[in-house]
């Protein structure tokens, strides 16, 4: 017994050892081949697992990228399904202005295709931005003048020279605006 050690603390004879060192080399051989083959057997298991997972992997990202491709290629097929209505209407208005007599009935057409077009645009989203009155805003809004105001407080948007547009609150097209200043010698 070891000094360090109590009775209860020795280590327990190994009856697998004890059996290994009671076999022939022969018994052992052919014990540790059966292991052998084991391991090798479930090593190709987990080989055939590795590669089917691979597969799979492979397939998924494949079937991704066409999905990826699919929606770039057929991504505006809403925006043109609104905006092949708005087309006939300007194919009729064309017509029509050839041989219309009255610009009252092409005024009134030209009108319902435009909010037709507008009715295409909001359906996609895409908000008109007209700013006219509010702070200037960099973000939303490009300055294209200053004008001297004496009734409009100075960074504020006078005019609109052309509208700007928004997309989900994106900002397709900034506002072209005049914004005004503060008057000379005051």
């Amino acid at each position: 017994m070891n000094e360090d050690t109590t009775p209860h603390e020795q280590s327990a004879p190994d009856p697998a050892a004890d059996a290994t060192d009671a076999q022939t080399p022969e018994q052992q051989i052919a014990l540790l081949s059966e292991a052998l083959a084991n391991a090798k057997a479930e090593m190709e298991r987990h080989r055939e697992e590795v590669l089917r997972a691979r597969a799979e992997i492979d397939n998924a990202r494949k079937r991704a990228q066409r999905e990826v491709e699919a929606a770039h290629k057929f991504g505006v097929e809403r925006l043109v399904e609104a905006l092949i209505p708005v087309k006939d209407s300007l194919d009729l208005g064309l017509e029509a202005a050839r041989t219309a007599t009255d610009i009252n009935s092409l005024q009134e057409g030209m009108a319902l295709t435009a909010q037709m077009f507008q009715a295409a645009l909001e359906k996609m989203a895409v908000v008109a931005v007209d700013p006219t009155g509010s702070r200037f805003d960099p973000e939303k809004h490009q300055a294209m003048m200053m004008e001297a105001s004496a009734e409009a407080e100075a960074g504020t948007v006078l005019r609109v020279l052309q509208r700007g547009y928004t997309l989900h609150d994106r900002v397709i097209r900034p506002a072209m605006v005049v914004v005004a200043k503060v008057p000379e010698g005051t």
